[in-house]
Formats: C-alpha cells, structure tokens, sequence
C-alpha cells in the first residue's frame, strides 16, 4: 500500500453558507421595514368586532390620525392644506390607490370626517379605517 505524502489538506468550503446567511439577513431586513411602515408609537386603535382581516399594499398610503388631532402621514406631520395637496398628487398617478385611515381611538370624529373629505376631494375612493380586532 503507498501513502502519499503530499495530497492536500481537506478543507471545508464556507463560501455557500456565507451566501445564505447574507441572503436571509437581506430578507429579514426587508421584512422588518413592511412592517414598521404602519406602527406609529403612542397610536391606541379603537376596537371592532366585524370587519375584514387584511394587509398592507405596497402601494398603500396609511393616515394616522394622533389624539392630539395631528395628522402624520409618511412618518411627517401635515397640515389639512398639504394633505390634500399630497393627496391630489397621488390621486394624479392612480386614483385606486388604498388610503387606509389609523385614527386613534380618542380622536375627534370630526377630524376623521375631514381627512376623508381630502381624500375624497382629491378623488380617492378606496378608502378604509384600521381598526383592533375584538
């Protein structure tokens, strides 16, 4: 039997691994951000017993309604004149595009009844209210 002496050392190739470990961090990051799209800290969503189970669009454009009155829309306060504004330009593009209004629960209805007249004024017509299932 003849042994030799200079075969290669074996080795273990990390380069696929190291592939799919980049590849889920990629994927957890993503995910993570479709979903803070729609948290807004300090917001208390009133609870309904019907209503319909759905998610996010990506496409969607999420109001939220703070119990101060304040509306935020994209994570940046906006007055009524420039919601409307950005709401027209939206409408302008796609006027089937969801707006989905997250009012807190301790909000005025009248400030709800204005941010769906904006909508509706900037011909928006897919319009929902998100609520807490209960």
């Amino acid at each position: 039997m003849k042994i030799r002496d200079d075969e290669e050392e074996q080795q273990l190739n990390l380069a696929p691994m190291i592939d799919v470990v980049f590849l889920l961090l990629i994927f957890f990051m993503v995910a993570t951000t479709f979903i803070e799209r729609e948290k807004e800290m300090g917001l208390e969503l009133p609870v309904a017993e019907s209503g319909d189970d759905v998610g996010l669009e990506p496409d969607e454009i999420v109001i939220n309604l703070m119990r101060d009155g304040t509306i935020r829309m994209s994570g940046e306060d906006v007055g009524q004149d420039e919601l409307a504004e950005r709401l027209s330009r939206v409408a302008r593009r796609d006027p089937e595009t969801p707006v989905t209004i997250r009012g807190d629960r301790a909000v005025e209805h009248g400030h709800v009844v204005g941010v769906m007249d904006a909508c509706r004024g900037a011909g928006l017509v897919n319009l929902g209210v998100m609520t807490l299932d209960g």
